[in-house]
């Protein structure tokens, strides 16, 4: 256990990096719901109502094939993964400290660390360290060093950043990062830099199992399905949105020359463009008129008919009504007995 120094963070800006080779470097990150629960939870416990982060490491599945610290995994069912994506499947949390004035000085448990994993690969010996993570919510200027010391037990750590207190309802509450050295065009020294990557959340059927049990506790038993579906749409829409904004910033950006031309980035813009339905197709325009006129079709029946079932119910209920006053009007019949 030691206290360590780190000088300021980097992130790779676009189109001046020079990674290693793509099988060496993960892609993807799948990051499965328990992980988020057990980073949640920490937080909770250790840094809540504080500006303080917490550290952890990440656990995924044994490598099936290939060298050592190669990025070819599998899942519990024995399904095997595309190669270069990290499945990460568990997690625990590691004592982290540092030093609210000068962010580069922290420490770390290592002894702790190693304790807890060989405690881990004794439940599950197939699961080994594939990352870290951090609440952050931004990378900060130790986070290079201290994957550099994640690097003692994986080749290339996958760092994500996990918000527990997302702000943004309509993203995932993951960022995943990647450390590479970044190779600079004017043949300036080479620096150890973050680049992103895709980062998606992933379950098998019984950790789906075990969410919908935890959301039935806050689910709104009031709320209809239709209710729920209209809601979903909006979301969708409202994520759309945002980022159409987003690209269209970029964009407005890049124009002005504030920021470098990735074209990676337009390339995948002119791939969305290219899927756009071109609507001065007159046959394409006629199907959307066909589909919609269905559509409102099918609803204007379904009022109609929910308008009919209600007027029937309506007209029962007076006619029972009306009987059941007939019924009391009536004079009581008083049986004598004959003796």
């Amino acid at each position: 256990m030691a206290v360590e120094t780190a000088t300021a963070p980097a992130v790779a800006p676009a189109g001046k990096v020079a990674a290693a080779p793509a099988a060496a470097i993960p892609t993807t990150a799948i990051v499965h719901p328990l992980v988020l629960l057990s980073a949640t939870d920490h937080y909770m416990r250790v840094a809540k109502d504080t500006k303080k982060r917490v550290v952890g490491v990440l656990l995924g599945s044994k490598e099936v094939a290939g060298e050592r610290d190669t990025w070819k995994t599998t899942t519990h069912e024995n399904a095997y993964v595309a190669a270069n994506t990290v499945n990460v499947t568990n997690s625990f949390a590691v004592p982290f400290e540092e030093d609210d004035k000068d962010p580069t000085i922290w420490f770390l448990d290592h002894t702790y660390l190693e304790t807890m994993f060989a405690m881990f690969k004794k439940v599950n010996a197939r699961e080994r360290i594939v990352g870290w993570y951090s609440t952050g919510p931004k990378i900060k200027a130790s986070d290079l060093e201290i994957n550099e010391v994640l690097k003692r037990y994986v080749k290339n750590p996958v760092f994500v950043i996990i918000d527990v207190q997302p702000k943004d309802e309509l993203g995932i509450p993951t960022e995943a990062y990647v450390a590479i050295e970044e190779v600079r065009d004017d043949g300036t020294p080479t620096r150890r830099a973050f680049v992103h990557l895709e980062s998606e959340i992933g379950a098998e059927e019984a950790e789906e199992i075990g969410v919908e049990h935890l959301l039935r506790d806050i689910k709104d038993a009031t709320v209809s399905t239709l209710a729920e579906r209209v809601s979903a749409k909006l979301a969708s829409l409202k994520g759309l949105k945002a980022r159409l904004e987003d690209i269209h910033e970029y964009l407005k950006q890049v124009h002005e020359g504030k920021m470098p031309v990735n074209h990676e980035i337009t390339f995948l813009m002119q791939d969305i463009f290219n899927l756009l339905p071109n609507l001065n197709v007159e046959e394409l325009v006629r199907s959307f008129s066909v589909k919609t006129n269905d559509m409102m079709l099918v609803i204007y029946i379904s009022s109609l008919v929910r308008s009919v079932i209600a007027l029937h119910n309506l007209i029962n209920n007076k006619i029972t009504l009306k009987d059941e006053e007939a019924e009391e009007g009536k004079p009581k019949e008083v049986k004598k007995e004959v003796k």
